[in-house]
């Protein structure tokens, strides 16, 4: 071992390593995107009632229609968790975010009650 070996510093973990390690324990509802991004202009064509197509998405954010779908599934379905339907109308996709509903059913107070027989 040389001395110049020897005089070395031990190498400290960079900062972005240590960032990226933080990151796994936030929350979905933290992963808050820009007002004015383009992920949030797809997501409020796709929050619309009459959802929107692949072309009106490509028009609105320069994309190429690869990317609007690896969007899809990257973005909306995987990383925040929303159901995206999809229905063909006149020969055209329409995709859509769909509200999800509780998983748990209603119960009238009346009904659980038991009823003496």
């Amino acid at each position: 071992m040389t001395n110049r070996e020897r005089n070395r510093k031990p190498k400290t973990p960079s900062r972005s390593k240590w960032l990226t390690k933080a990151a796994p324990n936030q929350k979905p509802s933290a992963l808050k995107g820009r007002a004015n991004s383009k992920q949030q202009k797809v997501l409020n064509l796709l929050r619309r009632p009459e959802g929107a197509s692949i072309a009106v998405i490509t028009n609105a954010t320069g994309w190429q229609q690869h990317s609007v779908r690896g969007f899809f599934a990257g973005v909306v379905r995987k990383k925040l968790g929303l159901t995206l339907a999809s229905a063909k109308t006149d020969g055209v996709r329409i995709y859509r975010v769909v509200v999800a509903k509780s998983s748990k059913p209603k119960v009238d107070a009346a009904a659980a009650e038991p009823q003496a027989v």
